[in-house]
């Protein structure tokens, strides 16, 4: 059974696939994506090999055709001669016959439950009898099985790999656009498997959104474990985007996972060079496994959280923390310094031991309590654990208590039952941070505690994605698990405050708490992707990054385009080679636009809704 406050890995199955088998001891595996035709051999190669050699393990290809899956051996055949073995995978959809003949050349095979048998998704909604549902899985199982014979004899793994946004119409129609659903569609298959002994089985289950994608995994895991399988996890944030929002929304959604064990081999999806995923693959990995064989975190999970189901821990709101209110971000200017970006504005700001005179009064401080009085306006102040007595006279309306879990005492206790008025700002030192901050909530809720919780996340960092990344993946679980009313970020290192309170936004944002700019749901791109994406996104954000709150989808193709968008405001898909395709939400508006005028129409159709608002 899986410890909320000890980290270790969940034990999976062992998956052969080439010479790098998955699961189990292996380590946890890193992958990418290449996204050149697959019918140019050599620019797969050459691509594939810059993978490799960033440290990738697996190499995917789309195969949306038979010619492509045939062109796999030259590609395979190409890279064994210059010393590669690093295994390839074939990524299949809509078509089962191009997967039979993918499985005779890559080590492995990707399909799609939710369109290897069932069409494509048009979200009709269907109605079924338990017996006319019951002969649509004998359907999948007739034709799947010959699959896994093909897989059988050529020794070829298979990855089952869901996505949230290419859900069938028959799934979606039993159970709705859901968790269980996508369980759902991911278990039928996997059923078929465990009854023909086909054991070479990898699991994906993806979504953009970082709450869906986690907490759909969670419940995968607990039906597998319910029904005895152990088949190793691939994670990764699907449609994630480029820059800081692609590596923190990933970080957010692989990290929460990681963090509790889950997970036998990651994909951090960014729409880049492929081979700029694996860095920061590496680094998100490298960080949470480096938590195995910790100090034991003695804890007790409380009664009312719901793993599986998690929602917003309930707290008595003190001033604008807390209660139903979006998390809040507390900044430092520990040196003075003044400088604070417009569109990321904190709620408070922490100067310490001293209360600056040229600070923004337009923004409410904290300082440590020796540095504060009662006839200051608009400033807090800040307590330590072990001066709780200071605390009880204090005549502030608003306080804020700095407590470790180690210093959650009975004297603690005792104390903030009678002082609903503080926020707690939990730190941790532990090299399992996560474990503790988890551990002192619960004991929160143990003690039916209602006091707010801020979490107090410190880097020394002088690189801007290593912050990234580890802050994310730090505070991935605790958004999810509903346990967040805050988040303070203090990095000491070359790293400008602006950009870390920028990142403290961002990781609240990746985490659907608060939103505080343009979101954009932008795939990686892949040998099926229709124009120049990379291209586009920059187009799109220039034109866009100002509308705050608006999320705009922009898909190399329709695999998952329309599906994945369904929470997007506007979506920009490929439709054909250098032809585009606008949408508001599911429906498609505008068809075939040639690519050249397909941004400068997206904008006139933000404008023509009403959505548009000048810089």
């Amino acid at each position: 059974m899986m410890d909320l406050f000890n980290y270790s890995r969940r034990e999976s199955s062992v998956v052969h696939v080439g010479a790098t088998p998955l699961g189990g001891n292996n380590p946890i595996r890193l992958q990418s994506m290449t996204n050149t035709s697959t019918m140019d051999t050599e620019g797969c190669v050459e691509q594939a090999k810059r993978i490799i050699e960033a440290g990738g393990e697996y190499v995917r290809l789309t195969t949306q055709g038979t010619r492509e899956a045939e062109n796999l051996q030259w590609i395979n055949s190409r890279l064994r001669s210059q010393g590669y073995d690093t295994p390839l995978v074939a990524d299949v959809h809509f078509n089962p016959n191009v997967a039979d003949v993918a499985a005779h050349y890559a080590e492995a095979v990707r399909i799609n439950p939710g369109n290897y048998v069932d069409p494509g998704r048009t979200f009709k909604h269907l109605e079924y009898t338990d017996e006319e549902y019951a002969k649509e899985i004998e359907k999948i199982r007739n034709r799947f099985v010959p699959f896994l014979n093909i897989c059988k004899e050529h020794h070829t793994a298979i990855r089952i790999g869901v996505n949230h946004g290419s859900l069938s119409d028959r799934i979606m129609s039993r159970y709705g656009d859901t968790p269980e659903g996508m369980v759902e569609s991911c278990i039928e298959f996997l059923r078929i498997c465990v009854a023909e002994h086909f054991m070479d089985v990898v699991i994906s289950i993806k979504a953009s959104n970082t709450v869906i994608m986690v907490q759909t995994v969670r419940l995968l895991v607990a039906q597998m474990d319910e029904e005895g399988m152990q088949f190793p996890l691939h994670l990764g944030v699907t449609e994630a985007g480029g820059g800081e929002d692609g590596r923190i929304k990933s970080a957010i959604g692989i990290g929460a996972l990681l963090a509790d064990g889950l997970g036998d081999t990651i994909r951090v999806s960014l729409s880049e060079a492929p081979e700029k995923e694996i860095p920061v693959a590496k680094k998100l990995r490298d960080y949470l496994v480096g938590r195995e064989k910790h100090p034991y975190i003695p804890a007790k999970e409380s009664p009312d959280f719901d793993y599986l189901h998690p929602s917003r821990r309930v707290t008595k709101p003190v001033s604008n923390v807390g209660g139903d209110q979006v998390p809040v971000v507390i900044s430092d200017r520990l040196d003075g310094s003044s400088t604070i970006h417009p569109d990321f504005i904190p709620d408070y700001v922490y100067y310490g031991a001293q209360l600056p005179k040229n600070r923004d009064t337009s923004i409410p401080a904290i300082v440590d309590v020796d540095a504060w009085s009662p006839n200051m306006q608009q400033v807090y102040p800040a307590f330590t654990y072990n001066r709780m007595l200071e605390l009880h006279y204090c005549p502030a309306t608003l306080k804020f208590l700095f407590i470790p879990y180690v210093g959650f005492n009975d004297e603690v206790i005792a104390g903030l039952k009678y002082h609903p008025e503080v926020v707690l700002i939990v730190q941790s030192n532990h090299v399992n941070r996560l474990g503790e901050m988890r551990a002192l909530v619960h004991e929160l809720m143990n003690e039916g505690m209602m006091n707010p919780v801020v979490f107090f996340q410190h880097y020394q960092e002088d690189e801007l994605e290593n912050l990234q990344v580890k802050a994310a993946a730090d505070m991935g679980a605790l958004m999810i698990d509903g346990l967040c009313d805050g988040i303070f970020l203090l990095n000491q290192g070359n790293i400008s405050h602006e950009k870390v309170d920028e990142t403290a936004f961002s990781i609240l944002q990746g985490g659907r708490l608060r939103t505080s700019k343009t979101e954009y749901i932008s795939c990686p791109g892949c040998g099926r992707t229709l124009y120049n994406l990379e291209d586009t996104i920059a187009r799109i954000q220039a034109a866009t990054s100002h509308l705050k709150g608006l999320k705009i989808g922009i898909m190399g193709c329709i695999v998952n385009g329309p599906g994945e968008m369904a929470d997007a405001d506007y979506g920009y898909v490929g439709a054909a080679r250098g032809k585009v395709s606008l949408y508001r939400r599911k429906v498609c508006l505008e068809k075939n636009i040639p690519e050249e005028e397909a941004v400068d129409r997206l904008i006139e159709l933000i404008k023509a809704n009403g959505d548009y608002r000048e810089k």
